[in-house]
């Protein structure tokens, strides 16, 4: 019989930090230590200390490393994995262990938005719940979780949508996937399983730059115009269904010329059209040009996809194929 364990990593941000003064939080609590006020748990938990860094200054390599631990637990037999992180990259994190997980045991990311030493503090119930997701039958199969609030989110729909509520995770375009019910994980909607990305290599992915450009009124295309091509490729947030102002068309064909260009709404929610609108600088005219369809995909995660993309040495078409399967 499998041992009835759940692997945690802790890593830094406001779920692990305490010692409030005149400097503010900055002491680090440690993965025992955050277990230490959850009292009663339906299974053992295993706690690994990882990268002590808030989420802010995490990296893909940071993320690759604990992602690889998180592998050798699973294949040593716990039943799912726990990491603790900052929120603020928690969307983009989750999003970048969804891209990469090879298991069916679940891997669940968690936080908490008012740190140890306030009234209210989230981070013990958030950590309670997660670990329960972890363990549970039901979670399998089910790629990266995000708990928050006894909710349970997929990877590739979370958000972070405020900066200091506690119910900042939201999924504008599906809900949560179900919530913690009496303790007990109750899922209440399905999601195909992901296919990982396959063919990079963490020196390869180092070596990919992948920009991200907002389109604004008004907006001079400065930053646009002469690149050097030191990036390899390019997420465009344009307004609404993907748009963008006609002036920014001449330098944007010169990047088609060097780079995939993936084209996302800079909304927040709902996904770039495809055939509707016909004017110079809509959807249909962009997408005729050479860009990819970003659809649902919000741009901060359609950066981290596309860089692991790049990095397997991916075709256009092979872009194209993989933002296609998220909707």
């Amino acid at each position: 019989m499998q041992d009835q364990r759940v692997a945690l990593f802790a890593l830094g941000g406001t779920i692990s930090m305490t010692g409030a003064g005149a400097g503010g939080v900055v002491a680090r609590l440690r993965g025992e230590e955050l277990l230490a006020d959850l009292g009663a748990l339906p299974v053992h938990v295993d706690a690994h200390d990882a990268v002590p860094v808030p989420s802010a200054a995490l990296t893909f390599a940071d993320i690759f490393d604990v992602v690889a631990s998180a592998s050798r637990a699973v294949e040593d037999g716990a039943l799912g994995v726990v990491i603790s992180q900052g929120t603020d990259s928690l969307e983009e994190t989750a999003f970048l262990v969804d891209s990469i997980w090879p298991h069916a045991a679940p891997i669940v990311l968690t936080g908490a938005m008012r740190n140890p030493t306030l009234l209210g503090a989230d981070g013990p119930a958030n950590l309670a719940a997660a670990i329960r997701v972890a363990a549970a039958p039901t979670a399998r199969g089910r790629g990266a979780l995000v708990v928050f609030l006894d909710e349970i989110h997929a990877a590739r729909h979370v958000r972070k949508a405020h900066s200091t509520s506690p119910a900042t995770f939201v999924s504008p375009d599906a809900g949560p996937l179900g919530h913690v019910v009496e303790g007990a994980p109750r899922f209440l909607a399905e999601l195909p399983a992901r296919k990982p990305v396959e063919g990079w290599t963490a020196d390869r992915v180092a070596q990919t730059k992948i920009a991200l450009y907002t389109v604004t009124l008004d907006d001079d295309g400065a930053l646009l115009e002469g690149p050097d091509h030191s990036h390899q490729g390019l997420v465009l947030a344009g307004f609404g269904v993907g748009h963008v102002p006609p002036h920014l068309l001449p330098a944007l064909d010169g990047i088609l010329d060097a780079m995939p260009v993936v084209l996302t709404s800079r909304t927040g929610a709902g996904p770039v059209l495809a055939d509707t609108y016909g004017a110079p600088g809509s959807e249909r005219d962009l997408l005729s040009r050479g860009m990819v369809n970003g659809g649902f995909v919000h741009p901060f995660k359609a950066r981290v996809l596309l860089r692991l993309l790049v990095a397997s040495g991916a075709s256009r078409d092979e872009i194209a194929a993989a933002f296609a399967d998220l909707g």
